[in-house]
């Protein structure tokens, strides 16, 4: 498994959100300048994640974005989940709806199962609030 740019500049966007979350809406300009990313992509990203209810977007003259939930709320899987389209180790783990047609005899399904629940647990035990917490020196979230 291999998480994308898309996937782990969303964390670095809704982080910095986050961060700067007392200073009403947020630039994209400022955040793309701030995480050194393209703003063209960022715009990309965001419009994901507005669309999914999870920055609120607004226009005109003192626009920008901001968190639609505290950062306690937003889950790390559910982000990378949606800016992935899925995590799974292996294709036939993906919710496709098609069913594999060795299923029955395959012998290493158990296996990505088994990876796929650790990956889940882990990923979903974090929010952004936890990615924001830096306890050492060089703890950054460059992600």
């Amino acid at each position: 498994m291999l998480i994308s740019t898309k996937g782990r500049y969303a964390l670095r966007v809704l982080i910095d959100m986050a961060e700067h979350n007392g200073t009403g809406y947020i630039k994209l300009m400022d955040i793309a300048q701030r995480q050194e990313i393209s703003e063209k992509y960022l715009e990309s990203i965001v419009k994901e994640l507005v669309r999914n209810n999870i920055v609120t977007g607004l226009r005109g003259k003192g626009g920008g974005y901001r968190l639609s939930k505290e950062p306690d709320d937003i889950i790390v899987g559910d982000v990378l989940r949606l800016m992935e389209g899925g995590l799974a180790p292996v294709v036939c783990l993906e919710n496709s709806g098609k069913t594999c047609p060795r299923v029955a005899e395959c012998r290493t399904l158990e296996f990505w199962r088994g990876l796929d629940d650790v990956i889940r647990q882990y990923i979903d035990r974090y929010t952004v609030a936890d990615l924001m917490r830096t306890e050492e020196n060089g703890n950054d979230y460059i992600i």
